[in-house]
């Protein structure tokens, strides 16, 4: 298997302090900086910070060159009626 797979990670649920048991997150944007983005994982039962996510400019490039990109879809022609 291929390293690159393993090198961007996100939390879907982590241990909070305040509910005593590991709950769902979910992921907000708190900094960012000329060389890295800081997210914060925030608790969805109580709204408590239960960590932090660093994502340096290397990796979030390395991220969007191994997306894949789905094709444009183009609206469709408007008809004019006289």
């Amino acid at each position: 298997m291929s390293q690159q797979q393993f090198e961007n990670f996100t939390a879907s649920s982590l241990y909070c302090e305040k509910c005593k048991a590991a709950m769902p997150v979910r992921e907000r944007l708190l900094l960012i900086l000329p060389d890295k983005e800081i997210y914060d994982y925030l608790c969805t039962g109580c709204a408590s910070s239960v960590g932090q996510r660093e994502i340096t400019a290397g990796e979030k490039m390395m991220a969007q060159t191994m997306a894949p990109r789905r094709p444009r879809r183009r609206a469709p022609a408007q008809r004019i009626q006289l």
